[in-house]
């Protein structure tokens, strides 16, 4: 009979101590989903920054090209010449 105890004993603390693993287990991953959200988070707004700097580089450089084309017409290089720069390498 004692022995019966013992081994009740032994096998509560054995499920305790898989129980608390489970809750450590639980709270690490809780960390890392609040970890990557933030992450998530900083590459969108990263993304957002890069698409207003994106946008605002093409239109300089549209700005440009029609500043060229209506001041130096001749400085527009058509793309059949750039084929047969390549064509001759």
């Amino acid at each position: 009979m004692p022995i019966l105890n013992y081994g009740l004993i032994l096998l509560l603390f054995v499920l305790l101590g898989v129980a608390g693993l489970q809750f450590s287990y639980m709270f690490y991953l809780e960390r890392l989903d609040r970890e990557r959200k933030s992450y998530l988070r900083d590459l969108e707004r990263r993304t957002r920054r890069l698409k207003e700097k994106l946008e605002h580089a093409e239109a300089k450089i549209a700005e440009q090209a029609a500043l060229l084309e209506r001041f130096v017409p001749e400085y527009i290089v058509e793309d059949e010449a750039w084929a047969d720069i390549i064509e001759e390498r």
